[in-house]
């Protein structure tokens, strides 16, 4: 049992310092070891799509965006909560800014 919430305890820890908060309502995870002038861009990218997305459903709640790098592959899954239910969309791409593009795009054309 202890073993179990410790367990649990230090992926809370992870989760936390590994977050990236945007505005109370996105959530960039794995986004912290990327250059300062990536992530800028990145925010860019997820703020402009994030605006669309809170117009076209008036009941969002948070996007979530997880980010893992596999090999030479960024491998980026996106979650979309809304009060009706949530969706989701991922991509695997060399390049980063496609991946997130691919990904935000699938949730955007839903």
């Amino acid at each position: 049992m202890k073993a179990k919430l410790f367990i649990e305890y230090i992926t809370l820890v992870e989760n936390i310092y590994t977050m990236i908060e945007l505005g109370g309502n996105i959530k960039l995870k794995g986004f912290t070891e990327l250059d300062p002038a990536t992530l800028i861009v990145v925010k860019k990218i997820v703020g402009n799509y994030t605006k669309k997305l809170t117009q076209e459903h008036p009941d969002f709640i948070e996007l979530l965006l997880d980010l893992n790098k596999i090999g030479k592959f960024y491998s980026l899954n996106v979650n979309l909560s809304r009060r009706s239910g949530s969706l989701v969309a991922d991509a695997k791409e060399e390049n980063l800014f496609f991946a997130l593009s691919s990904a935000l795009n699938k949730i955007h054309k839903t």
